[in-house]
């Protein structure tokens, strides 16, 4: 009875960091989805200077552990305090979930450009050739051939790589902000109750699970049409 006392105690706070948790995941997987696409052609098929930028860029987020990138952003930023202040965006770096969703998502937009690079290499040539002998312009082909086909073959690696980012929020709680970890830290550093742990962890499980079950569901839908006949 003591286990439910005390999750029913900690639950109120607990929800308010799993809300704070989804919001750092949601942006910073978002602003990754929306850039990556433009980033994964130029890696597949741009000119060799915007390949190499490209490749130095992720080769420097893939090797470099996010804590220390998350760590460059925020308190890194106050040593250009002055300049930040000149253009503006002080406002912007003093606050850590604002860093925290900028590191998120450079970080995810590494993942996903080459997730998507790979995608789109794995498309078959022929569809593309088919495309342009029926008259398809580039955009065209691109919007309804290359990237159609490309999310398909890359939807599971990319659901692996949001679950991934969600599990490393938790690093934001580093930096103060008080996502489901801060959260539990923070009820741990006043009650001492270790199993606000095992309570944050179920959270943390459910997330992951509601996540996989719409992410199939997605996937299930995006691939309808490939069903053998009787099975869709």
């Amino acid at each position: 009875m003591a286990f439910f006392d005390t999750l029913a105690a900690n639950l109120p706070k607990l929800l308010d960091g799993t809300v704070t948790t989804l919001a750092l995941t949601g942006l910073g997987a978002a602003i990754a989805a929306a850039a990556s696409p433009g980033l994964a052609l130029l890696r597949a098929n741009g000119p060799l200077p915007a390949q190499l930028a490209l490749r130095a860029y992720i080769s420097f987020v893939r090797g470099t552990p996010l804590l220390a990138q998350l760590f460059l952003v925020f308190y890194g930023s106050g040593q250009f305090r002055a300049e930040l202040t000149a253009l503006g965006l002080w406002g912007f770096f003093r606050d850590p979930f604002n860093c925290a969703v900028l590191v998120f998502a450079v970080n995810s937009c590494a993942y996903q450009t080459e997730i998507l690079r790979g995608g789109i290499q794995a498309v078959a040539v022929g569809e593309i050739e088919a495309a342009r002998a029926v008259g398809m312009s580039r955009p065209t082909i691109m919007r309804r051939v290359v990237f159609p086909h490309a999310y398909r073959i890359a939807w599971p690696a990319l659901g692996n790589e949001i679950i991934l980012l969600m599990k490393a929020s938790a690093l934001a709680s580093i930096v103060t902000v008080f996502d489901l970890m801060g959260r539990t830290r923070q009820i741990f550093s006043r009650s001492f109750e270790f199993s606000v742990y095992f309570q944050a962890a179920v959270l943390y499980l459910i997330i992951t699970a509601c996540f996989v079950y719409l992410w199939r569901f997605a996937e299930r839908r995006m691939s309808r049409h490939m069903a053998a006949p009787g099975r869709a």
